[in-house]
């Protein structure tokens, strides 16, 4: 049963970075295309960053691209997302996902929270 685990959120001052990982302990990554999504307070859940584990393709959100990246470890055990440039309106809660490519998401991750302060 795939297990996804978010870590690394915490506090930190704009302007400044975070890396959020992702697993599924004891495995590796579950689908082909995996993807950070984030809900900020008050809105619904959005799409931030994506990539396509073969195909090596990542795409982003126009509000994080530029600042946020997306990548996988060699061994296709961990999902990044390295943050910089962090703003006030970054904060929220960040899942992984699994999914099919081109389709709906399979997996969720619990969520790990990322506060930002001015």
């Amino acid at each position: 049963q795939v297990q996804l685990a978010e870590s690394g959120g915490g506090s930190v001052q704009a302007g400044g970075s975070l890396r959020l990982s992702c697993i599924d302990p004891g495995y590796t990554l579950p689908r082909e295309c995996m993807d950070w999504f984030r809900q900020r307070p008050g809105k619904e859940r959005e799409g931030g960053a994506g990539i396509n584990l073969s195909a090596g393709r990542t795409s982003y959100a126009d509000s994080v691209q530029g600042r946020f990246t997306i990548s996988i470890d060699n061994r296709r055990e961990i999902l990044y997302l390295q943050m910089s440039a962090l703003e006030h309106e970054d904060a929220g809660m960040y899942y992984c996902a699994g999914r099919v490519c081109g389709g709906r998401v399979l997996y969720w991750g619990q969520g790990t929270q990322v506060n930002v302060s001015s």
